[in-house]
């Protein structure tokens, strides 16, 4: 597994970003690195943490996506995320889900684990697809959140054999346009969340 902090202490963390799974990505034309998926045991007690360290704030959101679709079955899960940006990558935390062992087998003791890589696209399908057609890489999960006015669409694809990283792939639309995450309404809920102090949402 690897460790969250390897990268945040590290001399250039851009670099060590782009040193993940860099000869797959290269090898299979995917494009840059948006995302960084960590699991947390929780979210809340994760974010206070790293915002102590110069991260965030964290937009903290509860909720369960319309479609989650496992290894070919359809199940019913929920969960907890927080969103935030350091040095141009969008930071995803991640709690175990309830009804699916996604998240909880990448937890660790004592640390935050980096789960996948996130990539924007302007369809996850044709990218899930296609990747599993150059590569030993298959479709793990095919899921998508709705918060109006935004629909979110993923693919999270099987983890690499040598390092355990998954690929995925992720389109935003707001308003059935392809904008990208809204970071500035990230930023500034997290912050009123913050100074609230009431840490989480639910959508």
């Amino acid at each position: 597994m690897i460790r969250f902090d390897d990268l945040f202490h590290a001399n250039n963390f851009d670099q060590a970003v782009k040193n993940l799974a860099a000869e797959f990505r290269e090898t299979h034309g995917l494009p840059k690195i948006h995302q960084l998926g960590l699991v947390v045991k929780d979210v809340e007690e994760a974010a206070g943490q790293l915002e102590e360290q110069g991260v965030g704030p964290f937009f903290i959101a509860a909720g369960a996506p319309v479609l989650w679709v496992e290894r070919g079955v359809q199940k019913e899960v929920k969960g907890k995320m927080g969103l935030a940006y350091y040095q141009g990558y969008e930071l995803e935390l991640l709690e175990p889900l309830e009804g699916s062992n996604f998240y909880t087998q990448y937890l660790a003791k004592g640390g935050i684990v980096i789960q996948h890589l996130g990539f924007l696209v302007d369809n996850v399908d044709k990218w899930a697809n296609q990747l599993a057609d150059q590569s030993e890489t298959d479709l793990y999960v095919r899921g998508r959140l709705k918060a109006f006015p935004s629909k979110t669409d993923f693919a999270y694809m099987e983890p690499l054999k040598e390092n355990g990283l998954i690929m995925e792939f992720i389109c935003w639309r707001i308003l059935g346009l392809n904008l990208g995450p809204p970071k500035f309404i990230f930023k500034t809920v997290g912050r009123i969340e913050k100074l609230t102090g009431k840490r989480s949402i639910s959508l």
